[in-house]
């Protein structure tokens, strides 16, 4: 005869989906905790430009509703991406900074192809969206040392303090602005891992979500039988 899945396991269950949720942007987050980006602004202030900092530093989304195309340089000056009048998200795949952002440190090695040195160069552009929104990870708004050392700007390692002033220069219907913020030293207490705490629940409510199934199943406890 068929059975029902019991309330209490839905609710289990349910519970430690939302916990593996919950942990997943944790995980994914790679920025350096004992440094914050805090935006200061758009300079000068474009109408229908939204610009935000994502995890701390670790990227930066904008979304493009001015009607006017968007263009974000590399670290050469060269074009790198675009976000244009109708939506449409670009990279230019000879430019370095499209393979180099795509990890905290830089390390990601670029084409042979990616030749390109300067505003000049001929781009080779790759529709990546249409969502008029581009995120990424840009070098120049976060922490590049090893992780968890403070900056040599950084006096007393146990308080918050400025470390620099950065600026990422864009176009936005061929007139230049900037984005500018300021990068902190957050100093972080020592102490249990959050993706590990959370993870360590999903394990503890699996476990438990599987004792309830299988006493489920045995059916009703005889007499002497042990009781789990």
């Amino acid at each position: 005869m068929h059975r029902s899945i019991p309330r209490r396991l839905v609710v289990l269950l349910t519970a430690i989906t939302a916990c593996l949720l919950a942990a997943a942007p944790v995980s994914a987050h790679q920025a350096d905790p004992n440094y914050d980006s805090v935006l200061r602004g758009v300079v000068p202030q474009v109408p229908g430009l939204e610009v935000s900092i994502l995890a701390r530093g670790d990227e930066l989304a904008i979304v493009n509703r001015t009607g006017k195309a968007l263009e974000i340089p590399g670290y050469r000056n060269e074009p790198y991406l675009q976000v244009l009048a109708d939506g449409t998200v670009r990279e230019n795949l000879k430019s370095q900074a499209t393979f180099t952002n795509r990890d905290p440190k830089g390390t990601t090695p670029a084409p042979a192809t990616a030749t390109a040195s300067g505003p000049d160069s001929p781009p080779e552009w790759r529709t990546i969206d249409r969502s008029s929104r581009v995120d990424f990870h840009d070098h120049r708004i976060h922490w590049m040392g090893e992780t968890g050392k403070p900056a040599p700007q950084v006096r007393d390692a146990s308080k918050r303090q400025k470390v620099v002033d950065w600026q990422v220069p864009i176009r936005v219907g061929g007139k230049a602005a900037t984005i500018e913020g300021t990068l902190f030293w957050t100093p972080q207490e020592a102490g249990f891992p959050l993706a590990a705490g959370i993870g360590l629940g999903a394990v503890v409510l699996l476990a438990g979500a599987v004792v309830l199934l299988v006493r489920r199943r045995r059916g009703p406890r005889v007499a002497g039988e042990d009781v789990w």
